[in-house]
């Protein structure tokens, strides 16, 4: 466990604005962060320059979303190699809102992982099942298979954190508990262990995602198999720094 370095992202989705933002990013370069934890940030798009600029270079900064080639007619669109020319070094893929709000299939996720590894992008890889799919008892059925088309894209792990997001935990305040997110980071490791390699089991750090806050990111923190989190609400609060500082 000591061998993967303990990985905190906040997503913060389509919030802020640049007075807000500053404030935030004043608040984290300014507080005394792990220096065992790799800290990323998840700017809106329209603000990657702004948050590399403004934040301290000991912070990562990822977008939210890329498409699958460097450049084209593909108005709306923002490429890996645009993301790098902000100075951004990680991009966060297949988010279930980008599953589920905008239909975006694990084919077309597979293509964005492949070319975002491709162009040099760290690659946050979002998996996780629905409400009524842990209720039918497909969990690992479903996130087995977003894995598969993640992995099959994978020629470099080094460059890959994969985050498991309950969709059902997700801003609802609904958290699944230390030993249900264990489980399934466990299931997950031995499942990179049969399908991939077991260099790469050992390695690859598997976050997790769901209304992960200041005071249920300890527990979580302290499972074998939980490398660290990927923030929504929480990270635009200066609740944040306590997440980071889960296993300080």
């Amino acid at each position: 466990m000591a061998l993967r370095r303990f990985f905190v992202g906040g997503n913060w989705k389509m919030n802020g604005n640049k007075e807000s933002l500053e404030e935030l990013m004043t608040v984290l370069n300014t507080a005394s962060l792990h220096d065992q934890t790799e800290v990323v940030c998840g700017a809106p798009s329209i603000y990657l320059d702004f948050a590399r600029s403004s934040l301290d270079p000991r912070i990562g900064v990822a977008a939210q979303n890329c498409y699958k080639v460097a450049k084209g007619a593909f108005t709306g669109e923002i490429s890996p190699a645009m993301i790098k020319d902000c100075g951004v070094d990680w991009v966060i893929l297949g988010h279930s809102e980008r599953r589920h709000v905008f239909g975006e299939s694990d084919e077309l996720i597979g293509q964005k992982v492949a070319h975002a590894l491709e162009s040099d992008l760290g690659v946050i890889a979002c998996i996780g099942e629905k409400l009524d799919e842990r209720e039918a008892g497909t969990t690992e059925e479903v996130v087995y298979a977003q894995t598969q088309v993640i992995a099959d894209n994978v020629k470099d792990w080094g460059k890959v954190v994969l985050a498991y997001e309950p969709v059902w935990a997700i801003g609802t305040g609904k958290t699944a508990t230390p030993e249900q997110a264990q489980e399934v980071h466990e299931k997950l490791r031995a499942w990179i262990r049969a399908n991939v390699s077991d260099d790469v089991a050992d390695s690859v750090r598997i976050i997790y995602g769901g209304s992960v806050t200041g005071a249920n990111c300890r527990e979580l923190a302290s499972q074998a198999d939980v490398d660290g989190f990927l923030v929504g609400g929480a990270s635009l609060k200066p609740e944040f720094v306590d997440i980071i500082n889960a296993r300080a």
